[in-house]
């Protein structure tokens, strides 16, 4: 910033001092005397005369070889170069008053002198050079045992947050405002408010970020700092406009702007050439600006310079790195996709060879398992026969571990058998009425004997607010209710399985249902709950021994649960119990079913009668002859006792 042009004045300077320099000249040259006009025109904002009283103090001091006294003259003169935005000069100055206080006892003014050349490199950018000059203040201060943390730590803080070390600045910036504002001796609590407001601005933490800068911004109207209260405004107004807010945001920038006005005109009030300096000194004052404008534009050529070879540098090496990225990226994209070519075409072969394989392991299990039942149904056929035909005692034993190893194996089959048909999405859902009370009921019906064998309490509770009549697939609810009862019963003794079916929401057409199993039995380890649901999956070898089963009824749960749109959950403590639960969106029924009553037969009907047995296998037709035979024996030999038919 340049001075204005000067006026030649004929009257002496000292016309418009204070009361204490209307002195003989002669009686009060000193150092200090000079200084003291100085920071007076400084006050009045007439840096021109401020200036050269402050140069005036020097030679008088550097004539009486006054150390001190030249230190005190450099740090005013630096004073009104740093508010003169002339922070090279500043610098300059201030590190000359350094180099006088050095030779002298440390003083506080020795250790200004490098906090505020700090200052100037803070205004300049110069990051590192500032921290420098900030950490050489406070050794001075240590030694000094003057606790100056509240604005050395702003200016350290302001470092870090410009370092992109924000976690630290904000650590330094609240212990700042943690303090009383009346402590607030350096008035840095305003200008951390300001800094901490900036962080959560960038963070777009948008309300901190207001209530930060709304109390810098009455700090800095009771300190009647303007450049800080302009800057503050502005935020505010960026702030705002984020939060959408946008009346007070153009009200924020309409006071910004009017502030900056102000803050020029007093900028341009600080140029003016007023009546406190003499003909002599204007000259010379003229002389200064001169010399500083021609510095400056000097200064400005060789940046501009500078900033031109730089880009042209940074431009050349720019395309050049271009150039040889799009050079290697030509080359890696023809290698990667010819390497991609080579993978898809592996990876197509081995998917086909996959779904081969799947598709043959399915056909296999049902062709195996579709033949492997036939002759089963033919050995439990004959071991119901032989059991049937008053075998020995010693014999009975036998076939009856042969009945249960026949009929263990058809569940095996019939359960793999189920899991493929599953897997091969050939099962439908379907859609029929039916009685979910009456469904749980039959289903209790035919596990009493089960429960009873472990002398187990079967227990069915059926919420009131349930429907009777749903729509839904019946067969595929009895799959899943009668593998997690069989299991609840299995693995409990002397204890008591509950079936709880519990209304969660209910709409004009649909019933959301819960269902849940739970039993006191043995419990399922923790590490095994996350399995329990795969193939063959059981608690631990020794359960199996113990209790037999084929580790596949929760995985054909699960499975049918997903197919009916549900989710299974599973808690369990060892020794404590298990509860398995589900929910299921059943569609309300309209139709009401008529339960049939069981038909009474009597053997009396198979007399003089004939059937009809279509069958391929020789064992079966066998059986079925024996049956039958057997049957028309005792219709010839029994008496009319109507017996209920069973199917």
């Amino acid at each position: 910033m340049g001075y204005k042009n000067e006026v030649d004045l004929d009257f002496n300077i000292y016309s418009y001092c204070p009361v204490w320099a209307k002195k003989s000249t002669k009686e009060v040259d000193s150092t200090a005397y000079f200084i003291q006009l100085a920071n007076f025109n400084k006050k009045t904002n007439n840096y021109k005369s401020s200036l050269a009283f402050s140069q005036k103090a020097y030679n008088f001091a550097k004539l009486n070889n006054d150390t001190k006294g030249k230190g005190d003259a450099l740090f005013s003169l630096g004073t009104s170069y740093f508010e003169l935005k002339k922070m090279n000069d500043a610098i300059e100055t201030f590190q000359k008053s350094a180099d006088s206080y050095s030779q002298l006892a440390p003083s506080t003014d020795y250790a200004l002198c490098y906090y505020n050349i700090g200052l100037c490199y803070m205004s300049l950018e110069e990051f590192a050079k500032a921290e420098v000059n900030f950490d050489k203040a406070q050794s001075i201060y240590d030694i000094l045992k003057i606790d100056t943390s509240q604005f050395l730590n702003l200016q350290k803080g302001i470092l870090y947050q410009n370092n992109g070390k924000t976690d630290l600045a904000y650590k330094l910036f609240n212990e700042i405002i943690s303090k009383d504002d009346s402590k607030d001796i350096f008035k840095t609590k305003a200008q951390a408010l300001y800094q901490l407001g900036t962080i959560e601005e960038r963070q777009n933490h948008n309300n901190l970020a207001v209530n930060y800068l709304t109390r810098a911004l009455t700090l800095s109207t009771k300190d009647k700092n303007l450049d800080q209260k302009a800057k503050i405004l502005l935020d505010l107004s960026v702030v705002y406009e984020k939060l959408l807010d946008l009346k007070k945001s153009h009200n924020y920038l309409k006071a910004h702007l009017a502030l900056k006005d102000s803050i020029l005109h007093l900028n341009n009030i600080k140029l003016d050439v007023n009546d406190y300096v003499d003909f002599k000194e204007s000259e010379r004052l003229k002389e200064i600006d001169r010399m500083t404008k021609e510095n400056d534009a000097q200064q400005k050529t060789n940046k501009f310079a500078k900033l031109i070879s730089i880009l042209a540098i940074a431009l050349i090496t720019i395309l050049s790195l271009l150039s040889l990225s799009l050079y290697k990226n030509n080359i890696i994209r023809t290698q990667s996709n010819n390497t991609l070519k080579e993978k898809n075409f592996e990876l197509q072969i081995a998917k086909d060879n996959a779904e081969k394989a799947s598709k043959a392991r399915a056909e296999f299990l049902s062709t195996v398992s579709h033949e492997l039942r036939t002759p089963l149904n033919a050995i439990n056929g004959i071991t119901h026969l032989l059991i049937e035909d008053n075998p020995k005692e010693n014999q009975l034993h036998y076939l009856n571990s042969l009945k249960f190893s026949g009929n263990y194996l058809l569940t095996f089959i019939n359960e793999i058998l189920e899991i493929n048909r599953i897997e091969s999405n050939n099962i439908e859902i379907e859609y029929i009425d039916f009685n979910i009370k009456q469904l749980l009921l039959d289903i209790k019906n035919s596990m009493t004997e089960i429960a009873s064998n472990n002398n187990n309490r079967f227990v069915l509770e059926i919420d009131e607010n349930v429907p009777e009549m749903l729509l839904g697939d019946p067969t595929k609810l009895s799959q899943i209710f009668i593998n997690l009862i069989n299991n609840a019963l299995k693995f409990t003794q002397n204890g008591e399985v509950k079936v709880i079916a519990r209304l969660v929401e209910s709409g004009e057409d649909y019933s959301r249902i819960n269902f849940a199993i739970s039993d006191t039995g043995i419990g399922i380890p923790e590490d095994k709950q996350e399995t329990i649901f795969e193939s063959f999956s059981q608690g631990s070898i020794e359960i199996n021994r113990k209790y037999g089963g084929t580790g596949l009824g929760l995985t054909i749960v699960k499975k049918i649960v997903d197919l009916l749109g549900g989710e299974i959950n599973l808690e369990s403590e060892v020794g404590v119990g298990t509860t398995f639960d589900f929910e299921l969106n059943l569609f309300n029924g309209t139709k009401e079913i008529v339960i049939e009553k069981n038909k009474l037969y009597s053997d009396d009907t198979l007399k003089e009668k004939s059937i009809l047995v279509v069958e391929d296998n020789k064992i079966n037709q066998m059986i079925t002859k024996k049956c039958w035979r057997k049957k028309t024996s005792n219709a010839l030999s029994s008496t009319t006792e109507k017996k209920p038919l069973k199917c």
